[in-house]
């Protein structure tokens, strides 16, 4: 070997991992950017509002140097709803992003699939038919839930049961991804019948209070359920990254996962599982809120490709971002009246998937 060969070797051995570091770079730089741009409006959420609060107000207040009613505006009202908008955010978002590549189905989501309808149909049922909550006659905190554990477990049993039909319309039944989502547009219907049907025998007021819940709203999280809500989204969130490579695995074909290894039956079971179960806490507590489960793996996929070592904790980012934009968006909009933020999720997030889907899902 000639001088030359062995130099050009050494070029190309080095600039491969310079290449790969470079590659890996930018996908960091924008996780970090979406994070950034995410603490930017927490900061800002935080800020605004009816109160009138400075941003120098509201700094000194979460040192622990503001007066009472400074403290009960941050720590009691603001702080616990954005938090609970990123965790709530962050779970739907992870949530669609492995149900999508479960399922072998871009527009799988909570929402789409009628899992997000089958856990309010349970919590919906533990509140008025258990006591589980109690009702109130005003549309601030319409719906105060007494036992957290009963209705999540009832949300559950909802969500589980949808997902037992998918993961049988996919794995066994193999059917098509755009029957997929047909089959969910049916299940939701069906879930819908049924919240329905149980409001029918309850009270005028049981009836408007568990609407107005049913369309999701940031502000009705107290401290407890945020905790409840961090330790299941951050528990999940582990076991997805962790199960990394075997979602890229998956990603080319379940013959090809196989001969790597991956038990994609346990695998699919299992993600399913956890999904249900981020699905059901979050309705359990804040209602349904659509689109975001769906929107925030697309958005993030476009920009970083569908390696799941950064689509993951991108979609995560990116989940946070919108569901805290949205909220921010529907206390302020038309101020004092806060909207539901299941409304404008669903306002922003229908056009932005028509969008992505004019551009085309598969080119990157």
């Amino acid at each position: 070997m000639t001088e030359v060969e062995e130099l050009r070797e050494t070029a190309v051995a080095e600039s491969i991992p310079e290449s790969y570091l470079r590659y890996t770079g930018r996908k960091a730089l924008i996780i970090c950017l979406v994070l950034l741009f995410t603490l930017l409006l927490a900061v800002y959420a935080i800020n605004a509002g009816s109160a009138g609060l400075t941003p120098l107000e509201v700094l000194s207040t979460l040192l622990g140097m503001g007066d009472s009613r400074l403290q009960i505006i941050v720590w009691n009202i603001r702080l616990p709803r954005v938090l609970a908008a990123v965790a709530a955010g962050v779970g739907l978002s992870v949530a669609g992003c492995v149900m999508q590549n479960l399922l072998r189905n871009p527009l799988a989501s909570p929402s789409t699939l009628g899992v997000s309808q089958g856990a309010a149909f349970g919590a919906a049922l533990a509140i008025i038919a258990m006591g589980a909550g109690s009702i109130q006659s005003t549309s601030a905190d319409a719906v105060i839930i007494n036992n957290p554990y009963l209705v999540t477990v009832s949300a559950f049993v909802g969500a589980m049961l949808t997902t037992v039909v998918v993961l049988f319309l996919a794995q066994i039944r193999g059917v098509t991804p755009e029957a997929m989502v047909l089959a969910g547009v049916a299940l939701s219907s069906l879930f819908t019948a049924a919240t329905t049907v149980i409001q029918y025998f309850a009270s005028d007021v049981q009836v408007a209070s568990i609407v107005f819940w049913t369309f999701g709203d940031i502000s009705r999280a107290s401290w407890r359920d945020l905790g409840i809500m961090a330790a299941v989204v951050g528990a999940s969130f582990v076991y997805f990254l962790y199960n990394r490579w075997n979602y890229n695995a998956i990603d080319g074909g379940e013959e090809t996962a196989k001969g790597l290894g991956v038990n994609v039956e346990r695998v699919r079971l299992v993600g399913m599982f956890v999904a249900s179960l981020i699905t059901a806490v979050l309705v359990s507590f804040l209602g349904v809120i659509a689109f975001v489960g769906l929107l925030g793996p697309h958005i993030m996929r476009r920009f970083l490709g569908g390696d799941h070592r950064f689509l993951i904790p991108a979609s995560a980012a990116m989940g946070g971002f919108l569901l805290l934009a949205s909220d921010t968006l529907a206390r302020t909009l038309i101020a004092p009246v806060v909207l539901p933020v299941g409304a404008i999720t669903s306002f922003m997030g229908a056009p932005l998937f028509l969008y992505l889907l004019a551009r085309g899902y598969n080119r990157r």
